[in-house]
């Protein structure tokens, strides 16, 4: 019998402190975190299909015969690559581009901005916000005068035109993530500009970040998702609005039959990628003014979906949400790095099972 790999693979930001993205000042951190071969080698152990990862945080170098030697090393395995960066920004992604090209990748994500928790308030409030986020250094033109978020995604624009000549040079998407601060109607927005080069990583359950309905929001972008993050929070009510907690998949707030169902229906054609992510929860402070002093009006009918379903799902804040990293203690890492390989493990069990 043919051993057929899992229709899906896994993205390296499921395992911030394995792969050494999140780590503590003036303590011990991971003593040897993840890079890209071991990386491969687990998911080539679990038997999945694709590797995402930035190719700039992960290899020794970005020169050639690096590339090459991963590259061939992924093809042995069988796996394909999907190439991650941070904020959209030209300079940076012209040089990236054709490395991404050169070691297979067919699409690119990036995202618009560092902002997380839909408090794109931050945008006018500090300009290190506009980061890559996840410890990497800002990119410097990322770190615009903007106004305000209007004006910082007419930026964004600008930038996505000036890449189009290379994304269609080198036949790339550049699939842009809802990362906690776009809403569906502003990737759309954005795909319009060329939708055979620019495209949406959908991040199932980031939609309630910026107070939308995860299915709803799968079935507005669906024709234009290339990559999806198999992605899994559980709710605990704030009064300020709601906390989402890292969950391994099956064990949160999405009905996983019914969203895988969904997402083939609308995006046939995208790639899968669990991406366990947020080491930290996330406060939506969707019940207070200012969080929404940023977003175009909305109608009742529009905002009740999103707070229905954090209603239905939410327990109390009183719940224990806290992961092992933001308990802090001394051996944080350690408990931290098996904390992560085992909601991987459960989440690749999990999709199997459900996938048979």
């Amino acid at each position: 019998m043919t051993n057929i790999p899992a229709p899906f693979g896994v993205a390296s930001y499921s395992f911030p402190v394995s792969c050494g993205y999140a780590r503590r000042k003036d303590k011990p951190n991971l003593a040897n975190p993840m890079q890209a071969y071991a990386l491969a080698d687990l998911a080539a152990h679990h038997n999945l299909s694709s590797l995402e990862i930035p190719l700039d945080a992960m290899l020794p170098d970005l020169a050639p015969a690096t590339i090459d030697a991963f590259k061939a090393y992924l093809d042995e395995r069988h796996l394909d690559l999907l190439v991650d960066t941070g904020v959209v920004d030209v300079d940076t992604l012209t040089q990236l581009l054709p490395l991404a090209k050169r070691a297979g990748a067919r699409v690119v994500r990036a995202v618009v901005s560092g902002i997380l928790e839909g408090n794109r308030n931050a945008i006018s409030k500090n300009s290190d916000m506009l980061s890559s986020g996840w410890g990497r250094a800002a990119l410097g033109e990322a770190k615009i005068a903007a106004a305000g978020w209007p004006e910082y995604l007419a930026e964004i624009r600008r930038r996505l035109i000036a890449l189009l000549p290379v994304l269609k040079e080198l036949d790339l998407v550049l699939a842009l993530e809802n990362h906690q601060d776009c809403t569906s109607d502003e990737l759309l927005a954005f795909c319009e500009i060329d939708p055979d080069h620019i495209g949406v990583t959908l991040d199932v359950v980031n939609p309630m970040a910026v107070c939308e309905e995860p299915y709803a929001f799968a079935n507005k972008v669906g024709p234009h998702i290339r990559d999806v993050h198999i992605k899994d929070y559980t709710v605990r009510s704030t009064p300020q609005g709601y906390r989402l907690v890292r969950a391994a998949i099956g064990q949160g707030v999405i009905d996983w039959p019914r969203m895988l169902a969904l997402l083939r229906e609308v995006a046939p054609n995208a790639a899968y990628h669990i991406e366990l992510a947020a080491i930290y929860a996330r406060h939506i402070h969707v019940f207070e003014d200012e969080w929404w002093s940023s977003f175009p009006p909305r109608t009742m009918s529009e905002v009740a979906p999103a707070l229905r379903f954090m209603q239905q799902h939410a327990v109390p804040d009183s719940v224990p949400w806290r992961t092992p990293w933001e308990e802090d203690g001394d051996d944080a890492p350690e408990t931290t790095n098996r904390y992560e390989l085992a909601q991987f493990a459960h989440s690749v069990q999990y999709l199997k099972m459900i996938l048979k």
